[in-house]
């Protein structure tokens, strides 16, 4: 938290220095283009084949081939939800949330893409629409579906409030990812990461500099779609904050179930889909 009152005067030259243009760390010119308008002509041509209903303060896991779609949809009231992706094929491969934010920014929507974790370094999914695209930047400088916060987890929970809350969604990623695959509790919660925040509104206090959230704008009816780019396994919790407006984790606030859907573009389609490789970085960090 930045100091109210600092301990240390400005120097002379205070406002030259703040005055200097900033630079984009990471340009994403140089990226590979998306064919936005080409993957909706695809996804026009899906038909549905699976769904996993992730019910209130709970969690969700389903698979997704390569090349197909799939969507996350508010169905009954305002409701943000805590998305993980991992690869199907192997687990270490999963959403990496800061570089992803380096990219595109703090806030994602149509176009940009889910990056994963080193040494893998690619595209895992792609956003291809989003209904909430119309909020932009608000007053406070809120937005929405953050790549800035973590995930409510009983650990912070605990140091916080001295508490044992075990409907986090970190608790939840990693009771669904266990049961989706097999993996004991202890191992599975080793692969739940920091997430995208679908459909939560957030953003940075300008006199603090601290994690905000307030009332999601989402309503029934809107949805964020994602174009898959290699197999994966999606993980959704239905946050416990519900629309978090109030709380990000209570047994109190008003929750309601998120509807993931799959939609199949067909084989063809799917083997038609270039795979994203992984990154070609020489590990060998040029040593013999």
């Amino acid at each position: 938290m930045k100091l109210k009152h600092p301990n240390h005067s400005a120097p002379n030259d205070a406002a030259t220095r703040r005055d200097i243009a900033p630079v984009i760390c990471y340009p994403p010119e140089s990226l590979p283009p998306v064919d936005v308008a080409g993957l909706r002509t695809v996804r026009a041509q899906a038909t549905k084949s699976g769904e996993v209903l992730v019910q209130p303060r709970d969690a969700g896991c389903i698979e997704v081939p390569a090349g197909a779609f799939f969507r996350i949809s508010s169905v009954e009231g305002a409701q943000v939800g805590d998305l993980n992706l991992w690869n199907l094929r192997d687990l270490d491969e999963k959403f990496y949330s800061g570089k992803t934010r380096a990219l595109h920014g703090t806030h994602l929507s149509t176009g940009d893409r889910m990056w994963s974790s080193f040494p893998h370094m690619r595209a895992m999914a792609t956003i291809i629409d989003d209904t909430l695209d119309w909020y932009g930047f608000d007053a406070f400088g809120g937005s929405v579906h953050d790549v800035i916060g973590t995930r409510c987890d009983p650990y912070t929970g605990r140091l916080l409030s001295g508490d044992n809350y075990h409907y986090c969604c970190h608790s939840n990623l990693t009771r669904a990812l266990a049961g989706h695959t097999g993996l004991p509790l202890h191992e599975a919660e080793r692969y739940v990461h920091d997430v995208l925040n679908v459909f939560m509104c957030t953003g940075f206090a300008r006199d603090t500099g601290q994690y905000f959230m307030k009332a999601s704008p989402v309503r029934p009816g809107d949805y964020l779609e994602f174009h898959a780019e290699i197999d994966l396994l999606v993980g959704l919790s239905a946050c416990p904050g519900g629309d978090c407006s109030a709380e990000h984790s209570s047994d109190e606030a008003a929750c309601y179930p998120l509807l993931v859907e799959v939609f199949d573009p067909g084989e063809t389609a799917r083997a038609a889909h270039e795979i994203p490789a992984p990154s070609a970085y020489d590990r060998s960090h040029g040593k013999d």
